[in-house]
């Protein structure tokens, strides 16, 4: 994602809205009331036109920062269906450099102000969105606004009431909307999903889960509370998600702890950050997160046994077990898999693995983080 720095131009959003100022029961009666006007299960009819002049499907990268540079260019070599057809920067570097390695032509070039000429391009079908958190509900709407599918990275907005505007500006235009959970699509962690909802070893009792890494440095978006920094939101995202996926289940409620171990490093934004889960059918989380050490394990305990991913959450090499064998799916290029996967169904007018909804849910639970490390408060959440 490309540092605030370098993002130029007069439309820009950063938009001042603090979680720790939304209420969780608020964010779950707006889930309430959008479920009311359209089915949760997101298989609305999506217009399957191929948009470009080509048989593969254009994606255009709104941000060329570290995870689009080092992840979704290289996998969009080897995916099969989508192909990296045009960019958004700020920065006249990066234009030069990415029109030279990957070449794109000129005119699949834009930049923030004159982003929404992409609407007349016919060689880009599907615009992913990879800026920093307090980008996503802009650059997501002007997106569809201009008739393009929408891949949105995690997390999905700054807040539940983004993530709602942002699903209905995609529905209103007749476009898809994809959230980057690029684990949906990885081999080990679907069984994983299959263990725990099958209850292959029984009701799952307990699950931890956690997913940081140290940091060294202390620029950029992460260190922004306006951007939409800090580690619920940059990691936090990963281990709540495990805890949704392995049950099957919405969390009933959230109590939440942060804590500063360098003071001085971080201001306004959390580094370590636990917070625990309750879930209807008898589940307890707990899960932790930050930018104060390396780890990266989930486990779950079951009636009739466990299972686990270590490590869960990497690009590369999540290998597990569980009480009866080892688990061995091959290994893939998840980013690669994830968009050409989210194309193809795009193409198709099909529903995608990871709809906005998806999205959605997570945010109404990060927000409840927030309001309890507020409040000091378990926080209800509506069903």
């Amino acid at each position: 994602m490309e540092n605030r720095k370098n993002i130029k131009g007069s439309r820009r959003e950063f938009l001042r809205v603090s979680a720790l100022g939304v209420a969780g029961s608020l964010a779950a009666q707006g889930l309430s009331a959008f479920r009311g006007a359209h089915p949760a299960s997101a298989e609305y009819s999506i217009p399957g036109i191929l948009t470009g002049k080509h048989k593969r499907a254009g994606i255009a990268l709104i941000g060329l920062g570290n995870y689009s540079a080092n992840q979704l260019a290289p996998a969009l070599q080897e995916t099969k269906i989508a192909y990296l057809a045009g960019m958004v920067t700020g920065t006249m570097d990066n234009e030069k450099l990415w029109a030279e390695k990957y070449n794109i032509p000129k005119k699949n070039i834009y930049n923030y102000d004159n982003f929404d000429e992409i609407a007349t391009n016919r060689d880009i079908d599907i615009v992913y969105v990879v800026l920093p958190n307090s980008m996503h509900k802009e650059f997501t709407i002007r997106a569809a606004n201009a008739g393009k599918h929408v891949i949105c990275e995690k997390p999905m907005a700054l807040n539940a009431q983004e993530c709602v505007e942002m699903i209905a500006a995609c529905r209103e235009n007749g476009v898809g909307l994809s959230i980057g959970y690029r684990l949906h699509y990885e081999p080990h962690t679907q069984e994983v999903m299959r263990l725990g909802q099958e209850k292959v070893f029984g009701n799952v009792l307990h699950i931890s889960c956690g997913a940081a890494w140290r940091a060294t440095t202390f620029e950029g978006w992460r260190w922004d509370r306006e951007m939409g920094g800090g580690a619920m939101m940059d990691m936090g995202v990963y281990p709540l998600q495990a805890a949704r996926y392995v049950t099957g289940e919405e969390p009933v409620s959230v109590t939440a702890q942060t804590f500063i171990t360098r003071p001085g490093r971080y201001e306004g934004v959390d580094e370590a950050t636990t917070f625990q889960l309750e879930f209807p059918g008898g589940t307890v989380a707990s899960l932790d997160t930050g930018f104060h050490a390396s780890f990266d394990h989930l486990y779950a305990f079951a009636e009739k046994g466990w299972f686990e991913l270590r490590p869960f959450s990497s690009y590369r090499s999540i290998s597990g077990r569980t009480s009866r064998e080892e688990l061995n799916f091959p290994q893939i290029n998840q980013q690669a898999v994830q968009m050409d996967e989210d194309a193809e169904n795009f193409m198709a007018g099909l529903p995608v693995r990871v709809p906005g909804e998806e999205g959605l849910r997570d945010m109404i639970v990060v927000d409840a983080v927030y309001e309890s490390i507020r409040t000091g408060r378990s926080v209800r959440l509506r069903r």
